[in-house]
């Protein structure tokens, strides 16, 4: 099976590729070849290449898959017009451009899987949502990834499709736990104002793992939130990470320094959203990671 992967330097992508290069075939589609051919120098270059755009895809080729990942990392600058404008189309053009080669033939893949976030669902509270929750809040984070989830829905017809709406991917060394474990390994970590916020995580291993089971089980399409059965307040995911170095969550960061720190991207982190996987489980998936002790576990004593 060959797969066309957007987004396959990015942590999602590189996961999956390590994990899966002996299963499949890949090509990667990338703005610096240079350096994707650097990060995957391990693998044979007979399972793996690399094109910088999608007209460079070989005719002699077939994909029977295509993985899309692509967007610029939404919580590394300033959400000004221009950045907004960045965001978009690193989603929503590469997007349309896949939708486009599907819709002309030109490539045929058995399945479309594209990326989104649980970002769609906006701010909710304590409320328990799955996918069957269609009232989104207003705000930039849910306008953004539901045009992408829009684009992405062209191919319904002409292909298996996939919505996967991510949440906090939890994994060594990169992700989420990269940006924030300093604080608590220095003792100085904590919730985010009343820390009452609901955090819906995932550890990388299923992260991937799910992505695999989309693709091998042909009945499956639609829309399923990647998250973990057990979303956790701010409050409690500070204490388990805190815990993790021997400290306390003893310090807390106020919503209003932050939204002076982070402008916009505040909201992410001062509201949250308490997601359940309800179709990822409906169609058999199995977590090995269910819950955040076990995923911490994993990740600090590996």
């Amino acid at each position: 099976m060959h797969i066309l992967i957007t987004g396959g330097t990015g942590f999602i992508g590189q996961a999956f590729i390590n994990t899966y290069q002996a299963d499949y075939d890949f090509t990667v589609l990338t703005r610096d070849i240079s350096n994707a051919k650097n990060i995957f120098s391990h693998i044979s270059t007979d399972n793996i290449r690399f094109i910088s755009q999608l007209i460079e895809l070989p005719s002699a080729i077939h994909i029977d898959a295509v993985i899309n990942l692509a967007g610029s990392p939404i919580m590394d600058k300033m959400w000004s017009v221009k950045h907004k404008h960045i965001l978009e189309s690193s989603r929503w053009e590469i997007t349309q451009d896949l939708v486009d080669l599907i819709s002309t033939k030109t490539i045929t893949p058995e399945v479309f899987i594209s990326g989104s976030a649980i970002g769609a669902y906006g701010r909710q509270g304590a409320q328990v949502i799955d996918e069957k929750h269609t009232e989104h809040h207003p705000e930039y984070a849910s306008h953004l990834c539901e045009h992408w989830e829009e684009i992405a829905r062209i191919a319904c017809p002409l292909t298996r499709t996939v919505i996967i709406r991510t949440g906090i991917v939890l994994g060594k060394n990169k992700g989420a736990l990269q940006k924030m474990e300093l604080p608590f390994k220095l003792g100085l970590g904590g919730p985010i104002g009343k820390g009452e916020q609901y955090m819906s995580w995932i550890h990388i291993d299923d992260m991937v793992a799910a992505i695999n089971y989309v693709i091998q089980n042909k009945s499956i399409s639609g829309t399923f939130n990647f998250t973990s059965p057990n979303p956790v307040t701010n409050r409690e995911f500070s204490n388990k990470l805190a815990a993790c170095f021997g400290k306390k969550a003893r310090f807390t960061t106020p919503a209003l320094f932050l939204r002076l720190l982070l402008g916009e991207r505040a909201d992410l982190i001062i509201y949250g959203q308490r997601v359940l996987p309800t179709r990822l489980l409906d169609v058999g998936f199995t977590f090995h990671f269910d819950t955040l002790d076990q995923a911490l576990s994993a990740i600090y004593t590996s």
